[in-house]
């Protein structure tokens, strides 16, 4: 496996596996990342937006295992959000997510003091990694929340 920066041949796999991942769990709905415009274009969103990067997971035969970003909340406070953490069906299970996250920490340090992220409180692996990493869980959203559907959010001081 290899972490990388998304590439524009990397899009359409991405897409694929954010969709997946949201219908198995019957969460295809609006206020999602499903219904992100650029879901489809994630290469170029994170590529034009100032202090943002998505990286993936490739395997050796270079198909796209999953990904996951950082990009800018309320950067004015030094927030940035963990965006977008999928994993194929096909590789759950396989140490993707622990290979992504590392990289996604490293670059929000650069840029800023702290990382949130959202999800769903049925994501049971996903907000056992969360708090498993030393992510705090809070109360309710940050106001600059995109995602209204979700009803589960955490906060990590990137200085820990």
């Amino acid at each position: 496996m290899k972490v990388q920066k998304i590439t524009a041949t990397n899009d359409a796999e991405m897409a694929k596996i954010l969709r997946t991942d949201l219908e198995d769990l019957h969460l295809n709905l609006p206020g999602t990342a499903y219904f992100d415009p650029f879901v489809d274009h994630l290469s170029k969103w994170y590529d034009k937006t100032a202090d943002a990067k998505y990286f993936v997971a490739v395997s050796d035969d270079h198909r796209v295992m999953g990904g996951c970003g950082v990009g800018p909340i309320a950067p004015e406070d030094g927030i940035a959000e963990l965006q977008k953490l999928y994993v194929s069906p096909d590789y759950r299970r396989q140490g993707v997510a622990k290979a992504l996250i590392p990289e996604c920490f490293e670059f929000a340090k650069q840029h800023y003091a702290y990382l949130y992220l959202e999800t769903f409180h049925q994501m049971t692996a996903a907000n056992n990694l969360y708090r498993s990493l030393g992510f705090d869980q809070l109360t309710k959203p940050l106001p600059q929340s995109e995602h209204g559907a979700c009803d589960t959010w955490y906060l990590y001081d990137l200085a820990e």
